[in-house]
């Protein structure tokens, strides 16, 4: 009970994540000299100097059953030969280090591009046509999971945390509204072009699954439909090769201001997670709570 009580007293720190990387890179016999931070989101993600190796550390043990998918859905691509990211197959995984699941994953050599929204359109239109085997067991798209915890864990305002609070139970009822048209099947669930990878063959490869679902194809294409329409950050050319790749545009659809208010709440409470890491993250956060209360505001936030 101390040490639960300690780790929700520090949160989910770089500090804390590094602590939890070295651990489990010891269990796992993998030198963790020189790993380098690469990102703090969701998850940690740090590249070993070692070996071509990454290291995915999840926010706590609550994340357990998601890391077991990651790994279900990364062998069943494997063996769809789907351009995606690959687990390291001879470890045990995921590992549970002080409550927090680690995954291990084969380190994608970058090439000189960034992936485009063509290809994100045509990637995400091939993996919805792929058939989940009977073996595979995912769940439903659940755009409220987390929203929980981090209202309960973030370091923000009382004030923010009401009108978040409010707005969570807003948008609950307008989704228990909505209707789709489209039938089910394997979803990403958080497929914006940052979860695209272009390696140095030039192969293009679909990474993080933590989302990864079996839903409506909507929730993939939400993302890159409100990036473009609500927050302009693709270009009108961009976006056309998205929609002409995929072949469909989610804004066409009824329920996409319902989409729209869910992703940009769940952008805003992603990202307050991190308040505490510095004043750009902090800056960021306010920008976007700040949208969040004027709906119809134009919305100034930058990629993160």
């Amino acid at each position: 009970m101390a040490a639960d009580a300690a780790r929700t007293q520090e949160g989910f720190t770089s500090a804390r994540a590094t602590r939890v990387m070295v651990t489990a890179c010891r269990a796992a016999g993998l030198d963790d000299r020189g790993a380098e931070l690469l990102r703090l989101g969701e998850n940690a993600l740090f590249r070993l100097s070692s070996a071509p190796v990454i290291v995915r550390v999840a926010r706590g043990e609550e994340w357990l059953r998601t890391a077991r998918t990651e790994v279900a859905v990364a062998r069943w691509l494997a063996t769809e030969g789907f351009p995606a990211a690959r687990i390291i197959e001879d470890l045990e995984q995921p590992l549970l280090i002080d409550g927090h699941p680690v995954t291990f994953w084969h380190l994608i050599m970058e090439g000189d591009r960034k992936a485009t929204y063509g290809e994100l359109g045509g990637i995400l239109r091939d993996l919805h046509s792929l058939t989940v085997p009977d073996g595979l067991v995912l769940p439903s798209f659940a755009p409220f999971d987390k929203q929980q915890l981090r209202l309960d864990r973030a370091v923000i305002p009382d004030g923010d945390r009401t009108f978040l609070r409010k707005r969570w139970r807003e948008l609950q009822d307008r989704y228990a509204e909505l209707r789709f048209e489209t039938p089910k099947g394997p979803v990403h669930g958080d497929a914006h072009v940052q979860n695209l990878m272009v390696d140095d063959h030039g192969r293009v490869i679909l990474i993080d699954f933590e989302a990864f679902c079996y839903d409506h194809p909507e929730w993939d294409l939400m993302v890159t439909a409100v990036e473009h329409h609500s927050l302009g950050w693709q270009t009108d050319e961009q976006y056309a090769e998205f929609v002409a790749a995929y072949g469909r545009d989610l804004y066409d659809w009824q329920g996409y201001e319902t989409l729209r208010g869910i992703q940009e709440f769940g952008m805003t409470t992603w990202l307050m997670q991190n308040v505490q890491e510095n004043e750009e993250t902090a800056a960021e956060y306010r920008r976007r709570i700040a949208g969040l209360r004027d709906d119809d505001a134009p919305r100034n936030w930058c990629p993160w």
